[in-house]
């Protein structure tokens, strides 16, 4: 049995391999053709590590650093090289690294039980990974029962895994060996050390930040400390705190100790207050005429933007809606991208100049006839709508270049006040499982691309790639430009989710290229119990995806 060869497709070429081939072992024969690391691979769709050994015939690819599961991965890997690295520092299990979010680049953490983190301490993490990595040593998997794994880790001080492991349904629990430190991480792993050979920490604020290197980087840029984006992360910990939550396996008490009602009431009511504040700031200046409003997909800026404009009329002020769509270019006039399609999200898609003619002259005090796009005929109707704006008229202006001044270049920045929303921060799965925000926004746009498109997951997530590659190039470079961040991530809303998503991505095919992503989401929601959206207000930004909101989305 040992010596059956398996037909394999790799790189466009047919091979006969022994089975239980190392999967490693034909990473490096290939790895002179790519120019990323790779890091895992994946044999009929189903991802494996780079440890295993080939078992089933079929199509195998390589998962380099380029793609989102192998930057996942070698994330991952880094993050149990630096908490081996500080275990090793320390002395003890009793302070460890909790990743808190991502930041940049890089994951920002700090220490627990009050731990010091000075810059010689920082030095001495980053040596101690660099020598671990110069050892090459492995990263090995064993499967513990769960009771097992429970009792060892609430040993070791990591009460979280062992809140999150009490409700496991699973009876086995694959936990990570290096070096004798053993850990829990929800996802796979490069197979040694020697791969996590870019990487950087930086001190900041009370921690310390973990770089890594970024999509198709051979290097890891330099930190770039966002104050902005840091004060809006830490407000959402602070808020986990009043809340009694900080990780899901917390979530999860709260909601069979019969508490979910009031931790839903009191997230809703620190947003809701925190809206409210921002429409006083707005209103404090009666110079700003147009409140400008961008994030990425499903980051709920819609519902934001009625709620906002709320706020706005109980400050005295008469907001009125103004969509950037409308002034999109007809569409034999829109720019294409490299695969020949329509690039709707480029900023010449719009017709700036004539948005910023329509701008200058509301602001005049002038009456302006703004277009009206068609989306059927993919022009504008030759008749527009008549708008001019009064003493206590403000324009709430939504759309992805909200934030590029190139779209708003004739309006001076007194008149203007700029407002990120992306859900920022969600809880994580423990105190070293750090859950991307991307997860989160994907499982919104699912849900709400079922409801009201009638997609199914599979086709959300076929798409997501495309997504993200306009939310790089045209929102993300320019967050740091607006006035205030704001995150739309809810404490409670993966359990929310859970229910919704879960049907959907069951629904996935295992042959389809899709199934594995469908699996790995299928895999985080699992830790959740699920809440019922008869809990959720009406007025909530979860609303706008699951339905049933007031504002009819």
């Amino acid at each position: 049995m040992a010596d059956e060869m398996l037909r394999i497709m790799v790189a466009g070429e047919e091979r006969l391999v022994k089975r239980k081939t190392l999967l490693k072992t034909l990473a490096e024969e290939y790895q002179a053709q790519y120019p990323q690391k790779i890091v895992l691979a994946s044999i009929n769709y189903r991802l494996r590590e780079l440890s295993k050994g080939i078992t089933d015939e079929g199509e195998l690819h390589f998962v380099t650093t380029d793609e989102p599961a192998g930057r996942k991965a070698y994330r991952r890997s880094l993050t149990l090289l630096m908490e081996k690295a500080v275990h090793k520092v320390v002395g003890s299990y009793q302070s460890t690294a909790v990743v808190l979010f991502s930041i940049g680049h890089g994951y920002y953490c700090e220490m627990t039980e009050g731990y010091p983190v000075t810059e010689a301490f920082v030095k001495a993490v980053e040596e101690e990974m660099r020598s671990l990595v110069a050892q090459d040593l492995p990263i090995t998997k064993d499967s513990w029962n769960t009771e097992e794994a429970t009792a060892y880790f609430a040993g070791c001080g990591m009460k979280d895994k062992e809140a999150l492991f009490r409700y496991r349904r699973s009876s086995r629990i694959n936990v990570y060996n290096l070096d004798g430190y053993r850990d829990y991480y929800y996802g796979y792993m490069v197979p040694s050390t020697g791969y996590l050979d870019l990487f950087a920490i930086e001190p900041y604020h009370n921690g310390f930040v973990l770089m890594h290197p970024g999509k198709g980087e051979h290097e890891v840029r330099s930190f770039v400390p966002s104050d902005k984006l840091f004060s809006t992360l830490r407000e959402f910990e602070n808020w986990g705190e009043i809340c009694g939550i900080t990780t899901i396996g917390d979530l999860n008490d709260a909601i069979v100790e019969g508490r979910i009602q009031d931790v839903i009431l009191t997230q809703e009511a620190l947003m809701e207050k925190k809206i409210g504040t921002l429409a006083e700031t707005i209103a404090a200046n009666r110079e700003k005429k147009f409140v400008m409003i961008a994030g990425p997909s499903s980051s709920g800026k819609t519902t934001f933007s009625y709620r906002l404009s709320i706020q706005l009329r109980a400050q005295g002020l008469r907001p009125h809606p103004f969509p950037l769509d409308d002034y999109y270019v007809d569409r034999e006039n829109c720019p294409k991208d490299a695969d020949g399609n329509y690039d709707f999200e480029c900023l010449e898609a719009l017709d700036v100049e004539q948005l910023n003619k329509d701008l200058t002259a509301l602001l005049a005090g002038e009456e302006v006839e703004t277009p009206i796009f068609n989306f059927k005929t993919g022009k504008r109707e030759p008749i527009g709508k008549r708008m001019k704006l009064e003493k206590d008229d403000v324009l709430v202006i939504e759309g992805i270049h909200g934030l590029n001044d190139k779209l708003s270049y004739s309006i001076a920045p007194e008149h203007m006040f700029k407002v990120y929303i992306s859900a920022l921060a969600v809880l994580n799965i423990d105190e070293h499982n750090y859950l991307p925000t991307t997860d989160a926004r994907l499982l919104r746009r699912i849900v709400r691309d079922a409801r009201t498109r009638g997609s199914s997951a599979r086709d959300t997530i076929a798409m997501w790639p495309s997504v993200r590659r306009g939310e790089e190039n045209y929102i993300f470079p320019f967050q740091e430009k607006a006035d205030v961040i704001f995150n739309s991530g809810h404490i409670y809303e993966l359990a929310v989710m859970k229910t919704y998503a879960e049907p959907l991505l069951f629904a996935v095919e295992k042959n389809s290229p899709e199934y594995q992503e469908a699996k790995r989401l299928l895999k985080f929601l699992d830790y959740c119990l699920p809440i019922p959206s008869e809990e959720i207000g009406s007025n909530s930004l979860i609303r706008e995806f699951i339905g049933g909101g007031c504002f009819g989305l």
